[in-house]
């Protein structure tokens, strides 16, 4: 073997290292190990090594941070955080129903919609899906949403807490894109909560009022009042006294309409036929029925309750109604009765004080003879099994004859002649609906030192507990106190148009919709709140 150095020749020795040299060089080069061909002179190129595949490098494992609530109106309960990517609409999703929940078609073609996926009904949970089922034991209105595996989960006891599973899915995609990976817990702190519209004194459409069913029902509210008789107005068709009917009214047809969505929606719409005052209306057409004081007064829209005739065709509207709306509640009104509005009832109206004399005895006054009318209509709905409900000031103490015990007070006011503290009622036993004139009451046009009611005030000062003024009654009367509803009074009905009085009552209705869901000081400030309320709307 020949190797070729510049310089001298080398001796045997140092030809030896030379070969061991001229060997690692190749190997650190990449060469082969073992001996070199032979004829190979230092000087010639390296032989070019055989090429391989690099070992694959390992694909790291995303960490995700613990997930945050989502941000709903109202705030969920509570939050289990987790670590994933959380939930997004994905073509390849969809809208399932988990075993034995077929009664949440309406609800899984409904957020299917909103969410832009499809709706598959009864099948098995794949990527992407969102399940619905009716499963688990809870309170009512109560549910769990659950995000893992790249899934949706909703479950509750009923197909209502099911539905707002779905309204804090909807709100979380619409606020952010996506819901967080971890589980709600969540249930309302008040059975109770919603909206009231006076559709007597303006006339609303029904598109409008199907429009506020959507809008409450994405807040978790469950009630729609509809205060449809009054003075100024008889607002529902009538087949029993077409007489008393405005021009401008809701068909039957439409009433129906109405609470088919409201039905779908788990709002229930709660009726409310004004008596033995705001009968205005009826009046109108059967002025026999009005009350003349000993001095000649007609006090408007008031009827004589010593009157057969008066009681007659109220009952024969209330029958006529109850058929029409098939929900839990009815309310009887009985608020503002001009007679015991006067300093002394019995001198300014002989004629019922002689009527209540007659009908309780000695001791029988003109409060006994108005609460024994309230009674005689309670009998009247009873029998449909509906909740009866009347104002406040309807509920007179004292007397020969008390209110029945089963109707609920609907507490609006304290600046009723002779004012009786909430804790009266409470104390009494009575269940509570809040509707404090002072926070809740939107009437047009501001009357009477009425203006138009905050978000910002509800949100930061008010609770269900805050029934007349700013004070809260005793923490032991929470459980009577059922909940609470936003009122809308129309008495100067041009001073908004339908429009303005949708945007006017937007975030006093989403305020409310918090408090009355949990009443605790909400962890978003105002601003906060107020800014969310706009991506959820």
């Amino acid at each position: 073997m020949r190797y070729s150095f510049r310089g001298p020749r080398r001796g045997p020795a140092l030809l030896a290292t030379a070969v061991a040299l001229a060997t690692v060089a190749a190997c650190s080069n990449g060469s082969p190990s073992g001996p070199t061909t032979p004829g190979a002179s230092a000087s010639s190129a390296p032989t070019s090594p055989a090429p391989t595949t690099p070992a694959p490098k390992p694909t790291p494992t995303k960490t995700y941070p613990l997930s945050s609530a989502p941000r709903t109106i109202p705030a969920v309960g509570a939050h289990e955080a987790a670590r994933g990517p959380g939930w997004k609409p994905v073509p390849t999703g969809g809208v399932v129903l988990g075993a034995n929940s077929e009664a949440l078609a309406d609800e899984g073609r409904l957020i299917a919609g909103e969410l832009g996926i499809p709706y598959r009904g009864a099948a098995a949970a794949g990527p992407g899906d969102v399940e619905l089922a009716v499963a688990g034991t809870g309170a009512p209105e109560s549910y769990t949403l659950t995000v893992r595996d790249g899934r949706v989960r909703i479950t509750g006891p009923d197909e209502a807490g099911v539905f707002y599973g779905t309204r804090t899915l909807k709100q979380s995609v619409k606020a952010t894109g996506a819901m967080p990976e971890g589980t709600v817990t969540d249930r309302p702190a008040k059975p109770q909560r919603g909206l009231m519209v006076d559709i007597a004194r303006k006339h609303f459409t029904a598109a409008w009022l199907e429009d506020r069913i959507r809008e409450m029902s994405d807040l978790k509210l469950n009630q729609l009042g509809l205060h449809f008789s009054d003075d100024q107005g008889f607002r529902i068709e009538s087949d029993s006294h077409p007489e008393v009917v405005s021009t401008q009214h809701l068909t039957k047809a439409e009433v129906r309409r109405i609470l088919a969505l409201a039905a779908s929606r788990h709002v229930t719409v709660i009726p409310e036929i004004d008596s033995p005052g705001h009968l205005g209306a009826v009046i109108a057409a059967h002025p026999n029925l009005q009350l003349v004081s000993a001095s000649g007064r007609t006090p408007r829209g008031t009827v004589d309750i010593s009157n057969p005739a008066a009681a007659k065709i109220v009952d024969e509207l209330l029958r006529e109604y109850t058929r029409l709306f098939p929900g839990a509640y009815w309310h009887l009104g009985a608020d503002e009765y001009v007679a015991l509005m006067a300093k002394n009832p019995e001198a300014s109206y002989p004629k019922l004080a002689r009527a209540a004399v007659a009908k309780y005895g000695p001791s029988g006054r003109v409060q006994d003879l108005a609460t024994g009318w309230l009674n005689d209509r309670a009998a009247v709905v009873r029998p449909t099994g509906k909740t009866l409900k009347a104002w406040n000031d309807g509920f007179y103490t004292g007397g020969v004859v008390g209110p029945d015990k089963d109707v609920e007070v609907e507490y609006w006011t304290g600046r009723e002649i002779g004012a009786r503290l909430p804790a009266s009622y409470l104390s009494a036993g009575r269940k509570v609906v809040n509707l404090n004139d002072d926070y809740l009451y939107y009437i047009l046009g501001e009357p009477n030192r009425f203006p138009y009611p905050t978000g910002r005030r509800i949100y930061e000062q008010w609770t269900p507990r805050v029934l007349r003024g700013s004070t809260p009654v005793p923490a032991r009367y929470d459980p009577q106190i059922l909940g609470g509803r936003l009122a809308v009074w129309c008495d100067f009905s041009r001073a908004q148009t339908q429009a303005q009085v949708a945007a006017g009552i937007r975030l006093p209705l989403a305020a409310l919709a918090q408090k009355v869901w949990d009443p605790a000081k909400p962890a978003l400030t105002w601003m906060q709140f107020k800014a969310l309320a706009s991506k959820v709307d």
